[in-house]
């Protein structure tokens, strides 16, 4: 790889994966623009929201990215209490990001210039969930909403929930209706997936402190920058690695997966006389999609 890159507008809304083989290490680097706009015009968010939003849509494509089959997907939620969000959540599936928040207008008027996680959400935790297509499964791992950012929690799941060390970086340039956020996720692969030690078991990991320490020098400003491709972004970090191999993933679009078809196979779930509770007098059941702000009317 060179610096001698694609246009840095052809990353916009896509995912770009890379790894460091000699160094067990993979990432995930985004830049996302209209997208991620679509998401956030759904609803009026006041700029704290956006900008919350908009960085938990960067993460959740980023880590949702790190799936493998057609199918599967990711959610991040966040849920709280005696904060001024009491949630958000994000998911990704197949390319397809979809993000959402519920807060109190009032208090988050108040919230002056700390933002932190405990400012914004009070006491409250991160859920991460992967459901997983091919086998059929789900996984969950649960950290408390702690730290900085959004960003910062999820480093604590990797860490915790999985024993994989993992940087997570974020920058988010909200102008009024304009917004784009970029991110860089890095990871250290465990030797046990080839059915050797994890590298959790070891007391020192100097491939992952030596490729934590490059990819740690990445700033808001180069994520952001539009007139420097992601591909020359990663060429920098890590131009003196023997082998970085870098592929482009797929387009990213806002997915909200809501129709009248699916809610009707929801409603039909719940006994008959709570169906009837929730008919208004004309036998409708009214269903509002808080992602896409939208509201469809189930017949009789």
């Amino acid at each position: 790889m060179n610096e001698q890159s694609p246009s840095a507008e052809l990353f916009i809304d896509h995912t770009l994966s890379f790894s460091l083989p000699a160094r067990n290490a993979r990432g995930r680097a985004v830049r996302i623009g209209p997208v991620l706009e679509r998401i956030l015009s759904a609803h009026s968010y006041p700029p704290p929201i956006r900008h919350l939003l908009a960085e938990a849509v960067t993460v959740t494509a980023l880590v949702g990215s790190l799936l493998k089959d057609e199918g599967s997907q990711l959610t991040l939620q966040a849920q709280a209490k005696s904060g001024p969000v009491s949630l958000l959540v994000c998911d990704y599936r197949d390319g397809e990001l979809r993000g959402y928040v519920d807060y109190d207008p009032a208090a988050v008027a108040d919230l002056g210039v700390d933002r932190s996680l405990e400012r914004l959400f009070g006491e409250g935790y991160l859920a991460v969930t992967f459901d997983l297509a091919v086998a059929e499964e789900r996984y969950q791992g649960i950290v408390p909403l702690a730290g900085s950012s959004i960003a910062e929690a999820c480093e604590t799941y990797f860490d915790q929930s999985e024993q994989v060390p993992t940087m997570l970086r974020i920058a988010v340039d909200c102008d009024g209706d304009n917004c784009m956020a970029a991110g860089f996720l890095l990871q250290h692969l465990a030797e046990g997936e080839d059915g050797r030690d994890r590298i959790a078991t070891r007391e020192e990991h100097r491939e992952w402190e030596h490729v934590s320490i490059m990819g740690g020098s990445v700033t808001g400003e180069e994520l952001l920058d539009s007139d420097l491709s992601l591909e020359s972004v990663i060429w920098r970090l890590f131009h003196e690695e023997e082998q970085v191999l870098v592929e482009q993933g797929p387009l990213l679009h806002r997915g909200c997966r809501c129709t009248v078809e699916h809610f009707e196979s929801v409603i039909a779930r719940f006994p008959k006389d709570e169906q009837a509770e929730m008919r208004d007098e004309e036998g409708t059941i009214t269903v509002d999609c808080a992602f896409c702000s939208r509201k469809f009317a189930l017949e009789a």
